[in-house]
């Protein structure tokens, strides 16, 4: 085939796939890559579909696939009845804030381990690497922090700055900055202390435009994974007036605000639109991020 003679990418080149066992190993596994794309949309293209139907259509048997007719109302009925206005705002400044944390927090600790070095830093760059190791049992003491803050006895249940604070304590993102950072070229940083500038400002100045590549991956990670985040949104902003919404959609789900079931359809196909678009317009980003923070240093 024609799309075998030029192939030099991949696992499998032009020369292999002369070969029938080699041929035959590329269509299974395309086979198997087929699938699994199939298990990953399939349930999309229902819920999108049945959100526009009508609860007798969602409820007939045997099921339809595409609607009878689009009740184009579904959108505004879903979105007034679970108040999806205040939860897209509470979801974008719970976004805002922990990717600027994010960045900034991780980036700064990335940035010490990789150029500042300080006494003791193999040790940190240890007890961060073992950090990701904790089972999820930390959730316990980190909760009881948060709504009694040791000295001060402060309760932070009921605003966002917990879900910021966590997101700037990103072991994974130190780490991937800090390999990052130990592929920019020391001469740049010397170069910067001669003129006079200190570690933040080289820092700001030098290391964060060098690097756009993982500071892009990284912000897209954040976005998505603040946005999706569910558990600690729902300790700590549950039942107040800052729910984002993905706790709106599990409250719907659970039969709040009397909606119906094609309504909360509709509202899990508008929670995930937002991240759609995202991982759309900067797919390319994401794929090119990784393999710059995974060959530096």
């Amino acid at each position: 085939m024609k799309r075998f003679e030029n192939k030099n990418s991949g696992l499998l080149n032009s020369f292999d796939l002369r070969k029938p066992k080699y041929k035959t190993l590329y269509w299974v596994m395309f086979g198997i890559l087929f699938f699994v794309m199939l298990v990953d949309i399939i349930p999309i293209i229902w819920v999108t579909l049945s959100s526009f139907k009508s609860s007798e259509e969602l409820y007939r048997v045997p099921p339809t696939l595409w609607p009878e007719e689009f009740l184009f109302e579904n959108i505004w009925n879903s979105w007034n009845k679970a108040g999806l206005e205040k939860g897209f705002i509470s979801s974008l400044c719970i976004v805002v804030g922990c990717l600027a944390f994010d960045i900034i927090l991780n980036g700064v600790c990335g940035y010490v381990l990789s150029r500042v070095k300080p006494t003791g830093s193999r040790i940190l760059d240890t007890l961060i690497f073992w950090s990701m190791l904790l089972p999820g049992i930390s959730m316990v003491p980190l909760y009881a922090t948060f709504v009694d803050v040791p000295i001060l006895h402060i309760n932070l249940s009921g605003s966002y700055l917990p879900l910021w604070a966590m997101a700037g304590c990103n072991a994974f993102n130190v780490l991937m900055f800090r390999s990052f950072f130990n592929g920019i070229p020391m001469a740049y940083v010397d170069a910067a202390r001669i003129d006079g500038y200190g570690d933040f400002s080289i820092f700001i100045r030098i290391i964060l435009p060098l690097s756009k590549p993982i500071v892009m991956v990284l912000s897209i990670f954040s976005v998505m994974s603040s946005w999706s985040n569910f558990m600690w949104p729902y300790l700590l902003l549950g039942s107040t007036p800052l729910e984002p919404v993905a706790v709106r959609l599990y409250t719907a789900s659970m039969g709040a605000g009397n909606l119906k079931p094609n309504e909360v359809m509709m509202i899990t196909m508008l929670s995930v639109l937002p991240m759609i678009v995202v991982y759309a317009v900067f797919s390319k980003h994401i794929m090119g991020g990784l393999s710059a923070g995974g060959l530096k240093g």
